[in-house]
């Protein structure tokens, strides 16, 4: 026997039947809002070449590393479930999802799958082993059709703007396809990149010798000197402005910041660019080029993103066998009040300059962050990211900062998603979150009601609008 999908249309909401109704109308005046995805990692060739998706499996599940590091932590093998397995039959690796299904229980992955299935694809019983092949049938039959091209979904879903992340080696081919078909008036959608260049900046990332030989191509500096090295990120962060980029990225260890002198940096580039690199001069470069960034961001406009406080690739051989941005990836403990130190103290004070700043340590909240967005006119907080954008996690980040750094001195939600058809659903989860934190705060008449309905809009569209400069 099956058993129904429902969707509670009070889900998320606080408990207590006042602030449940407060937040009832603040949500209201928000669900409807257009999203911004200022940052993410969807792929822009869907957008530029707008074929169908292929299938219910290769949409849902493999873009997904949410998805299958829970199911490879319970012992489900990546091959079944195609992880770079071209021989696996899809069908049996969404049998083997929906046999696991159960594990996802309580998670936020649990919640933007089902509105996924109920609101995307309109169905209407629950996900699990004796349904799995009319999940697969209906999903994959749909994705098929026009209803479900990319740029009819994007249209469908009220998005107003997604930013891809590339990095400096990209050509941006896809974007300048897009850009065509805007121009043309073909589609009229808004995707645009942010500039991510880890690849070039991390000695420690692997190819980074080789990848120097490509940013000398594709910027037609000498990326082997200093002075050209710079010069091509110049170069390269003016061709992605150029093709709509308002903001770079940069996902680091660590926050550590230097401000080297020339001389310093010079003999420090040298080092790096030998091959065996050590840690210690490895982490020395990356905390001077996130100052050196906020250098350029300062100059070309460009908002700049800090993702720092995670270990990468955690698990070897899951590295060595499936590569990167498999579900390996671990939050660590991070300082920020004297790692950033160095970059606040030479261009903290610069209003014109925005640096947003995201977390997977939830112990710096109050501590340290709340406290350094609360000051410095550069700095902004990124919302709860990547393990803390769950209802738990948006509740503690709301509560923790508010009170030192206040609403405005954030940014609002950022999906930070590869899995395109969890965008509505990740936003839809955001603004309930918010709506009961503000139903609380009106509840205990600490806010108005108007005001409380002011700022959800501006939580839910206007703050990552005018903070990414969109």
């Amino acid at each position: 026997m099956t058993r129904p999908l429902r969707l509670s249309p009070d889900r998320l909401f606080p408990s207590d039947p006042a602030q449940r109704d407060i937040a009832r109308r603040l949500y209201a005046g928000v669900a409807g809002l257009p999203i911004i995805s200022p940052h993410g990692h969807t792929d822009p060739r869907w957008f530029a070449d707008n074929q169908p998706f292929g299938n219910a499996t290769e949409m849902l599940l493999h873009p997904d590393h949410y998805v299958f590091r829970m199911l490879y932590s319970q012992g489900v093998s990546l091959d079944a479930l195609g992880i770079r397995n071209p021989d696996a039959d899809p069908r049996a690796s969404w049998r083997l999802f929906a046999q696991n299904y159960h594990l996802f229980r309580g998670t936020p992955s649990r919640m933007w799958m089902d509105w996924v299935f109920a609101e995307a694809f309109g169905i209407d019983v629950q996900f699990e082993a004796a349904t799995s092949d009319l999940y697969y049938d209906r999903i994959t039959e749909k994705l098929a059709s026009d209803a479900f091209r990319p740029r009819a979904l994007f249209d469908r879903f009220g998005i107003e703007v997604i930013a891809t992340t590339e990095s400096p080696l990209d050509t941006l081919e896809h974007h300048r396809v897009i850009r065509t078909a805007n121009e043309s008036g073909e589609w009229s959608g808004r995707v645009i990149t942010a500039y991510r260049p880890d690849p070039v900046v991390d000695p420690e990332f692997e190819g980074f010798y080789a990848n120097l030989a490509r940013f000398s191509d594709l910027s037609g500096e000498d990326a082997y000197s200093y002075a050209g090295y710079l010069a091509a990120h110049r170069n390269r962060r003016a061709f992605f402005a150029e093709m709509g980029a308002t903001s770079t990225d940069h996902g680091h260890p660590t926050a550590a910041t230097a401000d080297l002198t020339r001389t310093e940096a010079e003999a420090l580039f040298a080092r790096v660019t030998r091959g065996d690199v050590a840690a210690a001069d490895a982490e020395l470069f990356r905390a001077h080029m996130l100052t050196v960034m906020a250098g350029m961001s300062l100059d070309d406009g460009l908002v700049m993103q800090i993702h720092p406080g995670a270990f990468r690739n955690h698990n070897p051989w899951l590295f060595d066998h499936y590569g990167r941005d498999k579900g390996a990836d671990i939050p660590m403990s991070t300082d920020y009040v004297h790692a950033l130190r160095p970059l606040l103290a030479r261009y903290g004070n610069q209003a014109g300059l925005t640096i947003i700043l995201f977390t997977l340590d939830e112990t710096s909240y109050a501590r340290e962050l709340a406290p350094l967005a609360g000051h410095y006119p550069a700095l902004k907080l990124g919302p709860a990211w990547w393990f803390h954008d769950s209802p738990e996690g948006m509740r503690r980040f709301r509560g923790s900062m508010t009170e030192t750094a206040g609403f405005y001195n954030s940014v609002g939600f950022n999906d930070d998603t590869r899995a395109f058809l969890s965008i509505p659903a990740r936003h839809d989860v955001a603004r309930r979150i918010d709506c009961g934190f503000l139903a609380q705060l009106v509840a205990e008449h600490r806010l108005e009601e108007w005001e409380a309905a002011e700022l959800a809009t501006d939580l839910s569209y206007t703050l990552a609008k005018a903070a990414y400069r969109l």
